[in-house]
């Protein structure tokens, strides 16, 4: 299931489980819209994959047990700004690679 990080893993901003700026990798990490497109390129910092939009979990139970309520976001925050420099030699490797063929 997916932990609903609270926050930009390299800004800090806020992305509430609502947020439609949270974007992930297939690993989870957390980034809001602009830092994986103007910072990091499409290109996670740590596994070197892309990102998708993270889903948002539906606050009212539709189906019994299911719903933010029973199943709420990570309230802890994870915070690792990356290197500019060092991400930008990383990125340079992959970015223009598409993330399905990484």
């Amino acid at each position: 299931m997916l932990q609903l990080k609270p926050n930009c893993e390299n800004c800090n901003k806020r992305l509430p489980a609502d947020s439609e700026e949270a974007m992930i990798c297939s690993y989870e990490c957390t980034f809001c819209r602009n830092c994986v497109s103007e910072v990091l390129l499409n290109v996670c910092p740590n596994c070197g994959g892309g990102f998708c939009q993270r889903p948002i979990r539906p606050k009212r139970e539709w189906r019994e047990g299911v719903s933010l309520k029973n199943q709420p976001a990570q309230a802890e925050d994870l915070l690792k700004p990356i290197d500019p420099q060092s991400h930008q030699e990383f990125a340079d490797t992959v970015k223009d690679i598409p993330p399905q063929l990484r």
